[in-house]
């Protein structure tokens, strides 16, 4: 049986150590991409995490924009934003929101995060579904992969191919367990140059859209950064992929072998 790995434990020695102090990224981290299908682009999408406040303190905003370009958005318009606001000292969400405009569906939803109230769990306050109790340290979709960054790819070295790290997140208005299987390393060609990652295959769900539980890769460069470089979806009907362009305010010079 694979190794199964929870993030939280994985991590709690270094927690206390930590906390506060962001190694992998920081505020002014900005990083661009183009989504395409095959030879074809069909939207960009841009991350960027920048200093703000919320309830009179200070947190990091992360916003997470993709929308269409070209004819794909004559055929059909995308836009969707995703928000995250998160406190510096723990690195876990105050506020998340989800801003969907697919063609003629839309769908607007704002989440508030209480982790101080109750010591075993948290607290969540949605404008579409009212109060949820929550497993304690609960993500959303954004914060979590900065904690990813942070407190799991710095420990490579303690991860073997087919092994499996898991964080619970708050997606859709609901329990949204990501467990990120580790592949293997990988070198990408990036339009800056070569970068050598680590691949992971989130575990999909069979269904709808995927036809394995593999369908879905990351790819996080193999350096102190750990950055999202390139995400490709295999969907039944091809595979989406969405490739780093540019970036900026990286926390570290980023290892690239120039062409």
């Amino acid at each position: 049986m694979k190794k199964l790995i929870s993030i939280f434990i994985l991590c709690s020695a270094s927690l206390f150590q930590l906390a506060g102090q962001v190694s992998s990224y920081g505020p002014g981290e900005k990083v661009n991409y183009v989504i395409h299908y095959g030879a074809i682009n069909g939207g960009i999408a841009t991350l960027d995490l920048r200093r703000d406040s919320f309830s009179g303190k200070e947190v990091w905003h992360s916003a997470l924009e993709a929308k269409t370009t070209g004819l794909a958005d004559a055929i059909y318009k995308v836009k969707d934003v995703y928000e995250s606001y998160i406190n510096p000292a723990t690195e876990l969400p105050v506020k998340s929101i989800r801003n969907i405009n697919e063609g003629r569906y839309h769908r607007y939803n704002v989440v508030l995060f209480d982790h101080a109230t109750r010591k075993d769990s948290a607290i969540l306050t949605s404008d579409l579904t009212g109060i949820h109790i929550t497993p304690q340290g609960i993500h959303d979709i954004l914060s979590c992969f900065y904690w990813f960054r942070n407190h799991s790819l710095p420990y490579m070295a303690n991860v073997k191919k087919g092994d499996i790290i898991e964080m619970t997140t708050w997606f859709t208005d609901e329990l949204y367990p990501i467990r990120m299987k580790y592949v293997d390393e990988e070198e990408i060609k990036t339009r800056a140059g070569k970068i050598l990652c680590y691949k992971f295959n989130p575990v999909t769900e069979v269904g709808r859209l995927f036809k394995t539980q593999e369908d879905v890769s990351f790819w996080f460069s193999a350096d102190k950064n750990f950055l999202p470089v390139k995400i490709r979806f295999n969907i039944f009907v091809g595979a989406f992929t969405v490739d780093m362009v540019s970036y900026e305010g990286l926390s570290y010079p980023l290892d690239i072998k120039k062409k």
